[in-house]
């Protein structure tokens, strides 16, 4: 009976009244709006970069098996040629070059503004920078007036692809930026046909329609000092000396240089 009576006497607890749910503010709503845009326009994105390097990759593949069957097939057309003049008692005169590879060997002391001038022009404002150069009447008078400070020679396909590979450097927007990406030459010489290495190195080496862009394009190589030194940079290479012209033997002082 206590029990009861207790029970009697507690007071009646009124039921809570259910709160309305909290209204989101407008600015909130249109914050998750944006973001959700902006994610789902990121992930298409980020789809359609993916697609398009995959068939990238594919054309970059197909580019480099077609270069190297041309190269295959111009070095087999070269032998043939030699065969077939020995066995006609004749001499093979090979093509002429069109490209050149020249190095600065020398600084600036007693050097005169002439001199100066050209060797800029050639952007060889340092000791051990190389350009690569078209092969022409202008280019060749030029090399003429600088032929003290500088050597040269025609290079070939190995010393073309260590160059770019190893000491190459991309000039975008008067900036320095290394080779690492093929984007970063497609983005500046795309509208060329040349979107990769393999592309940039046929370009220089064949002295392509776009010669002009893809040699701008590199930044001046820096080398190093040759290994075992330089023999005489004063005299002409035909004299036992480095300056001057040295044809195909710039390969042999690139590979000591690289």
């Amino acid at each position: 009976p206590k029990a009861h009576t207790a029970i009697a006497k507690m007071p009646k607890v009124a039921p809570r009244e259910r709160k309305a749910p909290r209204t989101v503010p407008e600015s909130l709503l249109k914050k998750r709006k944006r973001n959700e845009r902006l994610a789902k326009a990121a992930a298409e994105k980020a789809a359609a970069d993916a697609k398009a390097a995959a068939a990238s990759k594919e054309e970059i593949f197909k580019r480099a098996e077609k270069y190297v069957k041309e190269y295959r097939d111009v070095a087999r057309e070269v032998v043939n040629s030699k065969r077939q003049a020995k066995l006609d008692g004749d001499l093979y005169m090979g093509a002429e070059p069109k490209l050149l590879l020249v190095v600065r060997i020398r600084g600036i002391n007693r050097m005169a503004p002439q001199t100066r001038k050209i060797l800029q022009l050639l952007r060889l404002r340092q000791v051990q920078n190389a350009t690569f150069l078209r092969v022409n009447k202008a280019t060749l008078n030029m090399l003429k007036r600088v032929e003290p400070y500088v050597t040269y020679g025609t290079p070939n396909l190995k010393t073309v692809r260590e160059l770019i590979y190893k000491r190459g450097y991309a000039k975008v927007n008067n900036q320095r930026l290394p080779l690492s990406d093929n984007k970063v030459i497609a983005d500046v010489l795309g509208k060329h046909d040349i979107i990769c290495m393999e592309d940039l190195i046929h370009e220089i080496y064949t002295v392509g329609p776009a010669f002009k862009e893809a040699n701008k394009f590199l930044w001046p190589f820096k080398l190093s000092s040759p290994l075992g030194g330089y023999k005489a940079k004063r005299k002409h290479f035909a004299e036992g000396g480095d300056a001057g012209n040295r044809d195909e033997y710039i390969n042999n002082l690139i590979r000591r240089m690289n």
